[in-house]
């Protein structure tokens, strides 16, 4: 039986340009996962406004972080397919949440590989769980494979933020670069709290330890 496993993460414009740039926020901001208001106003929200004025300077910061060879998070995302090509036995395809390659593309080139295929390991490229995120992919894929692919069955790897593989290649690739009299400060990208109230009822996620911004890992 074929192995195949699926990495998406979250996706880039297909270049700097403005158009393109409008294109891909357009995409993102209207994913009520990201935006979650009923679609009407976060149509107008997206639509009326913020596309109108915020593509320009998202393309300009996007302008200063392009590579030669085309978006960073795409290029790193392939290397990263690659590398799991290599070290595990898995046939491994890359897809994005938004813009391309697209969840429904990338599972259409894996079906004319692996007509019979019967089980589809998908990663979501987001080490935590946040709804606006890893929630996001699952439901995609789940809609995308009950509308195309209903016979699929699908696994997916489950948030791992707290596994000490992980944490200890992190702490490993900071430490060969970083002086040990240096500190490092870190700066995350916040969510609603509602999102949280919303996508984490059990509290197994962000709830899991009162004071876990001042615990040491």
């Amino acid at each position: 039986m074929s192995k195949v496993a699926l990495l998406i993460n979250l996706g880039s414009p297909r270049s700097p340009g403005v158009k393109d740039v409008k294109e891909y926020l357009g995409e993102f901001l209207m994913d009520d996962h990201v935006i979650d208001v009923p679609k009407i106003p976060r149509w107008l929200l997206v639509k009326g406004i913020i596309l109108n004025v915020r593509p320009k300077k998202s393309a300009e910061a996007y302008k200063s972080i392009w590579w030669d060879e085309g978006s960073p998070l795409i290029a790193l995302s392939e290397r990263l397919v690659k590398k799991v090509r290599e070290y595990s036995d898995y046939e491994t395809f890359l897809a994005m949440r938004y813009a391309a390659p697209s969840i429904l593309n990338t599972l259409n080139e894996i079906h004319d590989k692996h007509p019979g295929l019967d089980e589809l390991y998908v990663v979501p490229l987001y080490p935590h769980f946040a709804m606006s995120s890893y929630e996001s992919v699952v439901d995609r894929v789940k809609q995308l494979v009950e509308e195309h692919y209903p016979g699929l069955k699908l696994m997916f790897k489950k948030p791992w933020f707290d596994e000490k593989s992980y944490i200890n290649i992190l702490t490993k690739s900071i430490s060969e670069v970083l002086p040990k009299d240096h500190h490092l400060l870190f700066s995350y990208h916040g969510i609603p709290v509602r999102h949280l109230r919303k996508s984490d009822p059990t509290s197994c996620h962000c709830y899991a330890v009162d004071d876990c911004c001042n615990v040491v890992s």
